[in-house]
């Protein structure tokens, strides 16, 4: 078979730039051989090979129904002249392993995911990529692959769940369990809630990670207007995936690639648009490591300089009272974004996956209602500025993260009940051994030191089931669901296990956390820091083998985006 001439597309871009390395001329008729095996015709040889990475699994609501989104997909791809191609990625359940040492998995998937997607897409020569995610952290390495392969991608949001019976939600079951513990819930209301909470396929209800990391990379325009706010199981969904399908071929088309859309002003829209609906902790984590793969110079004092102009607009869980399925039945999140833009808050200049700008994508979106009362108006914010914040001081000297959205004060001062791992303090809490005035410290949980950096949603949620949500702080070198609220503190850097402050403290010692200092200090003199120093030695790893030993010997800090492709040092 002869050398096939080159397709190009708009101003001479070739749409094959990539997969005529794989199927073109003489030498590569093993490869038409195989690939005809899998349904790949002649004409399909002529076309664009598009790479559709599904996350689907059986292993959670999260992903369960992202196999027929990703046929809907190849569908797009295939009307709009393209060759699809599907392949599996993993994905792991945060709320399933919570509480379990299975959690320390779950932030290592996210760099498998990225891994496995760039393995892929690098090794089979597609022209473009769309990825599917529906889950914590598929999300994020989805797009940590599209940022590292720079080949034009656009990605889909799995979509939301639908809300449990009685308003309920997977945090209503966490919470329940601290209920429990209280004696303010029965066992017959425990199982209620348990039958009752997951309805069926989608991310969870609320502003938690998923949503807000949805809705970070709509705002960045990585994916199609509407996707973050559409549920899992609808048509606006299907349709969503379906031109996902035909924008990834316009795009390659238009030689658009992911580095041209993910700039530092893509980040800062991002950033704006977490603040403004109250998002995840989580989001600081995920946005730095997207960065570092797309080459942005990206720092936790940017979330500070951001979220000193920005204010929280959306009252949504955990903290709030709305869950995701009635932001969507009142427009998503395109209406905040366009009064986020006319107040000059986001870059209306950046490119997006559908080929405009940002600004010209919301153009024509007409504004909320006034009768709903789930997005404040500018005027009338939840909080004035930004709920993330990044506190510095002696036991954060490379910074820490809160989650601050003013319910819960902005100062606290107690007393450090110090417990070495996750399951100690789950125990004590849901004993009674934590009291009003306390300061639970869980330390060894960071990404090197978990290995994982579990989230705290277990511990957190008891705390809210107990009724001491306003009464104790929690801080840890770990991290949070976006289920988790109170007054709570995560990602102390240095962590514990590479002797940060958090490894020295004791029960008994007096911390402060001040919101409005953005500070985060244990009483404590020179001598006494000197003397613990001195005795301090690092614990036994972990795990010696295996991913996870593998995970903490790689990982960045995590106010660096806990990362693990960090450049090779050059030889000299």
């Amino acid at each position: 078979m002869k050398g096939r001439k080159s397709s190009k597309g708009g101003k001479g871009v070739d749409t094959r730039r990539y997969s005529r390395l794989v199927v073109d001329g003489v030498k590569q008729t093993p490869s038409r051989a195989m690939l005809r095996a899998v349904g790949y015709t002649t004409r399909d040889f002529q076309k664009p090979a598009v790479g559709i990475a599904s996350t689907w699994s059986n292993l959670t609501p999260c992903n369960m129904h992202i196999d027929g989104l990703a046929r809907e997909t190849a569908l797009g791809v295939s009307r709009a002249g393209g060759k699809p191609t599907l392949f599996g990625t993993i994905t792991v359940s945060d709320g399933i392993s919570m509480g379990t040492p299975g959690m320390r998995y779950s932030l290592v998937s996210r760099e498998v995911i990225a891994d496995s997607i760039e393995t892929v897409v690098g090794a089979q020569g597609f022209d473009g990529v769309v990825a599917i995610g529906g889950c914590d952290k598929n999300m994020p390495g989805c797009l940590m692959a599209l940022a590292r392969l720079n080949r034009p991608g656009i990605f889909v949001y799995g979509g939301t769940i639908r809300p449990g019976a009685g308003h309920t939600d997977i945090v209503s079951v966490f919470e329940a369990v601290g209920g429990h513990a209280r004696g303010t819930v029965s066992d017959a209301q425990l199982a209620k809630v348990e039958k009752a909470a997951i309805p069926g396929p989608g991310s969870c209800g609320g502003m938690y990670t998923a949503n807000t990391m949805a809705s970070a990379i709509e705002a960045m325009g990585m994916s199609l207007p509407n996707s973050s706010a559409q549920e899992a199981v609808s048509p606006a969904k299907a349709d969503d995936c379906i031109r996902a399908g035909e924008g990834v071929m316009a795009l390659i088309e238009a030689g658009i690639r992911p580095r041209d859309i993910m700039t530092r002003k893509a980040f800062e829209n991002a950033i704006t648009t977490v603040i403004a609906l109250g998002g995840s902790t989580n989001a600081v984590l995920h946005l730095l490591a997207i960065a570092h793969s797309a080459g942005v110079k990206l720092k936790l004092d940017d979330f500070t300089r951001i979220g000193r102009r920005v204010p929280v607009l959306a009252d949504l869980r955990p903290s709030g009272r709305y869950l995701m399925s009635e932001l969507i039945a009142i427009g998503g999140i395109r209406p905040l974004m366009k009064t986020l833009l006319d107040a000059d808050l986001l870059h209306g200049d950046c490119l997006t996956v559908s080929g405009r700008t940002l600004g010209e994508d919301l153009a024509m979106v007409a504004p909320y209602h006034p009768s709903q009362d789930i997005v404040r108006p500018l005027a009338d914010p939840i909080k004035a500025d930004s709920h993330l914040v990044v506190m510095y001081g002696n036991l954060a000297p490379e910074g820490a993260v809160a989650k601050i959205t003013g319910k819960e004060g902005l100062r606290f001062e107690g007393t450090a009940k110090v417990f070495d791992s996750e399951e100690a303090s789950l125990k004590a809490i849901l004993a009674g051994r934590v009291k009003a005035g306390d300061v639970v410290v869980i330390r060894n949980e960071g990404p090197k030191g978990g290995p994982g950096m579990r989230e705290m949603l277990s511990p957190t949620g008891a705390i809210m089931g107990r009724g001491l949500g306003d009464k104790v702080a929690l801080i840890t070198d770990g991290r949070f669901s976006g289920g988790s609220h109170g007054f709570v503190v995560g990602h102390l850097t240095p962590e514990a296990a590479v002797g940060g402050p958090i490894a020295l403290l004791r029960d008994g010692d007096r911390i402060t956390i001040d919101a409005s200092k953005r500070e985060i200090n244990v009483s404590l003199s020179e001598t006494e820091w000197r003397k613990r120093r001195r005795a301090w030695s690092p614990g036994a790893p972990y795990a010696e083998r295996g991913v996870l030993a593998k995970y903490a010997r790689e990982v960045s800090s995590a106010s660096l985006g806990a990362v693990t492709d960090l450049p090779l040092p050059r030889v000299t």
